[in-house]
């Protein structure tokens, strides 16, 4: 449940459209080759591991502690508490339980309206029902009815259901690329990168393209570390509320080395297997992927045993993971809303998913990508300036618990 809500849609899809275009388009390097290759799932593993999801488990741990521990409402504004006190019950508590909705709100469109992209391509191979903005409108219109439904079930009916037939498809595709795939070469890829990927972690992360003057930045790391930013309210209050009676050693293990692992694995296995075909085989993923970076997977997959079932099976797993990160949605800002309330109307609920899949039909229409891409951009830099109080917060409070912990052991 934990990685379904917080990438298992996008990534899904992105496991060979984002690893082929560093590839094609290396920031650095000659494009196509074999360093290539590495430099580019050392990239993705980036964007896609240890700092993203160290993003989501500070945000996490913040609230489950002032929830579980100090007795606080469920909710976003109580992080601050320690450096705030009772002021947050007023207008500063509004205005921070408002930008956690907005961030929420824009976060999840990108990761939606990124998905519908991918599952029109998809039916585009299927069926041949046209890839435009129009499409993908009314496919964001009949998958968020549908959400509606999961919505309406609550968290252990709907969402706890959904989440454990997206892993279990998830599961099966990867098996099956591992298997049909060039299996040694996965294995000794996923090692090798995973290596070079911990080896050169502070490097690539501090890496900046200050001596060449290229923008490639913006289109990549920027976008993906707003994009978590703006998710971390969203996943924080998620993960907390489902990991009640974890130790913060528990939490942050959890929270950090499961999905970080799990996102690494998948990357790896679809990304070395395009890269096998690129390098040695016939090709032609890369110019796909330049053409319409949404049919990555597609293409790769028209290239092993049972195409049209495969890209059928991905196409429905990325229904349900789209249906997934919706009611998750839905539900944590109904919570901020209420006031980490569980007890509210089912349809309020129901308006907030409505709501998400609106603002994502926007988003789409006004831009595609780059519209996406903006909206994650301007919502996650509030959170940003949040989460370095964050850190102060949450010090402050585990000192403080720490010594009250001593004290009453005198």
């Amino acid at each position: 449940m934990l990685f379904n809500a917080g990438i298992g849609l996008v990534l899904m899809f992105y496991a060979v459209a984002e690893p082929i275009s560093h590839f094609s388009n290396p920031p650095y390097g000659e494009a196509g080759t074999l360093l290539a290759a590495k430099n580019a799932l050392n990239l993705s593993y980036l964007h896609w591991g240890l700092h993203g999801w160290g993003v989501y488990a500070l945000m996490g741990l913040a609230i489950a502690f002032f929830t579980y521990n100090k007795g606080l409402p469920l909710g976003v504004r109580w992080i601050l508490y320690p450096i705030l006190g009772d002021k947050l019950k007023g207008p500063i508590g509004h205005l921070i339980d408002t930008m956690a909705v907005v961030a929420t709100m824009f976060g999840l469109a990108t990761t939606l309206g990124l998905g519908i992209q991918h599952i029109n391509s998809g039916m585009n191979y299927l069926f041949g029902i046209k890839d435009s903005p129009e499409v993908q409108v009314i496919l964001i219109g009949i998958i968020t009815l549908c959400a509606t439904i999961s919505v309406v079930s609550g968290l252990h009916n709907g969402i706890q259901i959904l989440s454990k037939v997206a892993s279990i498809m998830a599961i099966i595709l990867m098996t099956f690329m591992l298997v049909v795939g060039p299996t040694l070469f996965i294995i000794g890829s996923t090692v090798q990168s995973t290596g070079f990927y911990l080896q050169s972690l502070i490097g690539t992360a501090t890496w900046m393209e200050v001596y060449r003057g290229t923008h490639w930045m913006d289109s990549w790391t920027f976008f993906y570390w707003a994009w978590w930013f703006a998710w971390a309210p969203f996943v924080g209050l998620f993960i907390a509320r489902i990991s009640k009676g974890r130790t913060i050693k528990e939490f942050i293990l959890g929270v950090l080395l499961g999905p970080t692992a799990a996102s690494i694995v998948w990357i790896s296995i679809f990304g070395s297997t395009a890269f096998h075909v690129e390098l040695f085989g016939a090709g032609g993923i890369s110019e796909a992927v330049q053409e319409n970076i949404n049919t990555g997977l597609y293409s790769l997959l028209q290239m092993f045993p049972l195409p049209y079932m495969s890209i059928l099976f991905v196409v429905i797993a990325g229904v349900i993971f789209f249906v997934t990160s919706s009611d998750s949605g839905s539900l944590v800002i109904d919570f901020i809303t209420s006031g980490g309330r569980d007890d509210t109307p089912v349809k309020l609920r129901i308006f907030w998913a409505l709501i998400e899949g609106a603002v994502a039909a926007v988003l789409v229409l006004g831009g595609g990508l780059i519209a996406l891409q903006t909206g994650s951009l301007v919502t996650g830099l509030p959170v940003c300036l949040l989460m370095l109080l964050v850190c102060y917060s949450v010090n402050k409070a585990l000192k403080k618990y720490q010594e009250e912990k001593k004290e009453s052991h005198e």
